[in-house]
């Protein structure tokens, strides 16, 4: 067999294979559509997206994946076909912090698949009140960055809101000088949110040291305004790019190669355990010698393990603070529930922010 027959064969086999594969598809698809329709035959109102079956699925295509596709790759397709499928069932809308082309928009992307209907806010509060008010049924806020620390926003919203979180996003981050230019040499100011200029601080001194650098209020925002500016520039991504109609000067110009934000999924329910999961507190105390160390004794006596916490101000008066912890392991989870009795002992006030799954990748 020559070489055109072999390369003919290896195309037929191709065309059997997209055909049981799409046979498959359709067939998932059916199923979920069933699924809805017993819901309603039963009067089953819960929650049709299910942050934990989500992960233990994706968790299950990696663990049996064996190349020649990444881990990443075949977590997406199988994260479109999810989404697709659950439209099926019920259209979801997930607000996130806008406008379109945000790092926050390519989150919601990532985590539910494009058969979502995205609503872009102009603010973090925007989106806490988009949900609570059932505009919509999620939202996407981001809660810190690898390189720069928390977002005190979504912090401060913590406070006053009722929402859960549901879910985590981990984005990789990669900054680009956009631009309508051909080149670096006539710019003269470059538009990005404040925490995108301080995120490639060294790679601006180093390379446009003299040009301004104005602070907008996102990424996406930035591209908007350089799209109208030939002699501007924005530090955005590459959807921005496409959007906004600006050419990709320099990629990736972020100081760290690992640069990443974490995104929270924020809705009105409480996922059940999936087996790997973490669990959100915002915690307050007394102002009194050894607090904090009253606060994390009852996680180190129970062997939980505390994966970060921040402090912000109570705005219950001044100098008092409370605490944002997440913890590993859900809340329901034996081991957990009893650390978090004996914290409820010690604490003046302990919240469940949410108990959800890790990211998967």
């Amino acid at each position: 067999m020559g070489d055109d027959e072999k390369l003919q064969a290896v195309r037929a086999r191709i065309d059997e294979i997209d055909r049981q594969l799409q046979d498959l598809i359709t067939e998932r698809a059916r199923c979920a559509r069933e699924v809805a329709r017993l819901k309603d035959v039963t009067g089953d109102d819960s929650e049709y997206y299910r942050p934990e079956r989500e992960a233990q699925i994706l968790r299950t295509v990696v663990s049996r994946n064996q190349g020649p596709l990444s881990d990443d790759d075949l977590a997406r397709l199988f994260r479109e076909i999810m989404s697709a499928c659950l439209a099926l069932q019920r259209p979801m809308k997930v607000a996130y912090l806008g406008p379109e082309g945000t790092f926050t928009q390519a989150a919601v992307f990532k985590h539910f698949g494009h058969a979502v209907t995205t609503v872009p806010l102009g603010a973090i509060d925007e989106v806490f009140r988009e949900v609570e008010s059932c505009a919509a049924h999620y939202g996407v806020v981001p809660i810190e960055n690898s390189t720069e620390g928390a977002v005190s926003h979504t912090l401060d919203m913590f406070m006053v809101s009722t929402l859960k979180i549901c879910s985590e996003v981990e984005l990789r981050i990669h900054h680009n000088l956009l631009s309508r230019a051909t080149d670096m040499g006539g710019i003269r100011r470059i538009y990005a949110h404040q925490m995108a200029l301080a995120q490639c601080r060294e790679w601006l001194d180093g390379k446009l040291p003299n040009v301004e650098r104005i602070a907008v209020v996102s990424n996406a925002e930035a591209a908007r305004l350089a799209a109208a500016e030939p002699d501007s520039a924005a530090i955005a991504g590459e959807a921005a790019a496409e959007i906004y109609g600006l050419r990709v000067l320099v990629a990736n110009i972020e100081d760290r190669p690992d640069n990443t934000t974490r995104f929270l999924v924020i809705g009105r329910q409480l996922p059940a355990p999936s087996g790997r999961d973490k669990t959100s507190l915002l915690v307050s105390a007394a102002n009194r010698p050894g607090a904090l160390f009253r606060l994390l004794q009852p996680l180190a006596q129970h062997g939980i393990s505390l994966t970060r916490i921040e402090s912000r101000p109570s705005r219950q008066g001044m100098w008092e603070y409370v605490f944002f912890m997440d913890i590993e392991g859900h809340a329901e989870d034996e081991k957990v529930s009893r650390a978090l009795a004996a914290l409820e002992r010690e604490a003046a006030m302990v919240k469940i922010l949410g108990a959800y799954p890790c990211a998967v990748l």
